[in-house]
């Protein structure tokens, strides 16, 4: 511990260097930025910025690009909450209560609690990075291909039993997301898997064309199907920014909880912000009294998710670091930004560049600092968007929405591919089918078939190895009680609905 703060001391003499300063500003100000716009992303921005790091410091090179991967993390809800148009993958949770908070008036406050959680998270996910960072290192190689398949499992029917009003349609959303995550090219065989002969598919579809066409282009023509007169929202739409008591103390349990979630998902490799923000988002509806109402504008479902995907964020630098593993997407090119300057990360980091390991753990806590002063005051004008005449609102959106997906390959197949998914999400928008369980089966559904099929190899292709280990099966056993307990709960509420009628 002692060791740990001295260590950090050092870190924040680098970190509070001028020139660092600057760059922790600039580079959460521009992931800021980056977050709020859909389509861009941290990926591709930080991947073009690798040829601005290679004359600086390499410490100095880290932390501005860490800065625009935790900004891009932060910033990313804003469009989630305004206009059900997720920046990032991991504020995809984001949408689900926090534009419907928007739409009841109350766009400031959820913006509000989005800064506090996502602060609150980032900084939970910097002081576990600090003080267990090695620890974690080691249980993180202790997950195999057996283990990170029952966690993709585990998340995946997590999300599912949220399907309140019916477990079947949040399945069938689920199977549907998996199938399309697996069109393309299959990498191992060759084999080409639905792409009926056509080579633009055989590169696979974006999460991102999915994303923006299940969520806000679905919205477009839903608005459009209700019809619109033309007249822009009422100012009482944006909200106060004020949390009263109760809120506070309504918010700061699920913070709290998902923050150490999210940090704990963020440090397996291949998890991420987006599972991390789904976990804490599925925890909180089952541990809230009022689970029920999440998705119609619950202040706990934008607080856990915000929170927990910042905390994932900072969560995945300890395998990036300690291992030179990369989390995920954003890590990876991190990663590659590191070799480039010269830097190899791994367990001999800490001792032989320790002005980068903890120059940037420290960057973090001002950056977090940083993005909270620059966020709260901006929350009123950012929101106003909301003021925007309804037709002029709907151009807005799907601007974004093509500019994003076109500026992905420059390719007119994926506009066309976000057309045929916003008429998907529109008529499951109409029949009742979540979306969540979608898009979290289009992220995991590549990765559970990766690991599946590493496990099987590695055994020989006995599927006992999913239930030999003790982490792999404590994990699929939660999941088969994730789907089961919901059942249960519906027979014996049933049962008990009986008995009052007959009595």
């Amino acid at each position: 511990m002692l060791e740990s703060l001295t260590s950090l001391i050092y870190g924040f003499g680098v970190a509070l260097e001028p020139i660092n300063i600057f760059y922790v500003f600039v580079g959460v100000f521009a992931g800021t930025i980056i977050g709020m716009l859909p389509g861009l992303g941290p990926i591709s921005a930080l991947a073009l910025m690798i040829p601005m790091t290679f004359s600086m410091n390499p410490a100095s090179g880290l932390i501005l690009m860490s800065g625009v991967y935790y900004g891009a993390i932060f910033g990313g809800s804003t469009s989630s909450i305004l206009l059900n148009a997720p920046g990032v993958a991991g504020t995809v949770a984001t949408a689900f209560d926090g534009y419907p908070m928007a739409q009841k008036g109350m766009a400031g406050k959820a913006l509000a609690i989005a800064a506090y959680a996502s602060f609150v998270g980032g900084t939970v996910s910097v002081i576990g990075l600090m003080l267990i960072a090695p620890l974690l290192s080691k249980v993180a190689v202790s997950f195999g291909p057996a283990e990170y398949f029952s966690l993709m499992v585990l998340g995946l029917t997590a999300v599912v039993s949220l399907s309140d009003k019916s477990l079947a349609k949040g399945l069938i959303a689920a199977v549907v997301g998996i199938m399309i995550s697996i069109i393309g090219m299959d990498l191992q065989t060759g084999t080409e898997r639905y792409t009926f002969g056509s080579i633009e598919l055989l590169d696979g579809i974006d999460f991102l064309v999915v994303a923006l066409g299940i969520f806000a282009l679905a919205e477009v023509f839903y608005m459009l199907l209700k019809g619109t007169d033309g007249k822009p929202q009422k100012r009482n739409n944006i909200g106060s920014l004020r949390l009263s008591r109760s809120e506070v103390k309504e918010i700061a349990p699920p913070i709290a909880r998902s923050s150490v979630l999210g940090f704990f998902t963020g440090v397996l490799p291949g998890a991420g912000a987006t599972i991390g923000s789904f976990l804490g988002y599925s925890m909180e509806k089952r541990l809230a009294k009022d689970g029920d109402t999440f998705g119609q504008g619950n202040i706990k479902g934008v607080a856990a998710p915000e929170s927990a995907n910042n905390a994932a964020c900072g969560g995945s630098f300890v395998p990036l670091m300690t291992l030179g593993v990369p989390g995920s997407g954003t890590t990876a090119v991190l990663l590659g930004a590191l070799l480039v300057m010269g830097v190899t990360p791994g367990p001999m980091m800490m001792e032989q560049r320790p002005d980068v390991f903890w120059g940037v753990i420290a960057s973090m806590y001002i950056g977090n600092i940083f993005l909270l002063v620059l966020n709260l005051p901006l929350i009123p004008y950012i929101a106003r968007i909301l003021d925007t005449p309804r037709p002029i609102l709907i151009a807005m959106i799907l601007i974004f929405c093509m500019i994003g997906v076109y500026g992905l390959n420059f390719s007119v197949y994926d506009l066309v591919f976000l057309l045929v998914f916003g008429l998907i999400g529109l008529v499951m928008r109409l029949n009742g089918f979540p979306a969540a369980p979608l898009i979290l089966g289009l992220i995991l559904g590549a990765l559970m078939e990766e690991n599946m099929r590493r496990a099987l190899q590695i055994s020989g292709g006995e599927w006992a190895v999913f239930i030999d280990k003790p982490i792999s099966v404590t994990l699929l056993i939660i999941s088969a009680l994730s789907l089961g307990i919901p059942v249960i709960k519906r027979g014996i509420n049933h049962i008990r609905l009986q008995q009052l009628a007959r009595n």
